[in-house]
């Protein structure tokens, strides 16, 4: 399975802010993207997602087969927000992904024990910490199984504890041929990664 862009361009509030983007990522790699706040990183996993048109170019999956189509159909995305509900509770927001996802992996409760939150489930969303809130979006990538990570600043709001904890879980990721696409302004603790900087000019 091969996760490829080639020439690809991206918009945001209809003005240019990427072009020419291309990358060929096999399973078991990663590539951490970089750059300056508006250099489009946010906007680059977003057309890789599905969820912006790309402006130009393409991203396609070689090798997915029918399991997953395209691109877009072999990835979990982790964004700036959460997308979890604060009045439900921990294991009910966990339990909604996974239905909608498909594709079951871990159990709600194996993916808490993962994240080192293993008493949280029965509480409401809304109760946890900041550092809790993001370490429960982390094991929505554990409930469903999504061999391509989309990872928008996914340490923001962890300490150094659950960031070495969450580079374990991306290690274990990709030793699995999972493959590994992050915006980031900081390292992830992943070792023999590929590096793509944007914002040097369009």
């Amino acid at each position: 399975m091969r996760l490829i862009a080639e020439n690809l361009c991206g918009e945001r509030g209809g003005e240019q802010v990427f072009q020419g983007i291309g990358f060929d990522l096999g399973e078991g790699d990663a590539l951490l993207v970089t750059g300056p706040n508006g250099s489009g990183k946010s906007t680059l996993l977003r057309v890789v997602a599905g969820l912006l048109p790309a402006s130009g170019g393409l991203i396609r999956l070689a090798g997915g087969r029918e399991t997953f189509p395209d691109a877009a159909s072999a990835c979990h995305y982790l964004g700036h927000g959460n997308a979890l509900k604060t009045a439900l509770s921990v294991n009910e927001n966990l339990r909604f992904w996974q239905e909608f996802a498909g594709d079951p992996h871990l159990s709600v409760g194996e993916a808490l024990d993962m994240v080192g939150l293993p008493q949280v489930g029965d509480l409401p969303y809304g109760y946890l910490s900041t550092g809790q809130r993001r370490r429960v979006s982390i094991a929505k990538l554990l409930v469903s199984y999504r061999p391509v990570w989309l990872l928008d600043e996914p340490t923001a709001g962890l300490d150094k504890a659950s960031e070495a904890q969450f580079a374990a879980l991306m290690g274990a990721h990709l030793e699995d041929g999972g493959i590994i696409l992050a915006a980031t302004h900081i390292p992830l603790g992943l070792e023999g990664v590929g590096a793509l900087r944007m914002g040097e000019g369009l």
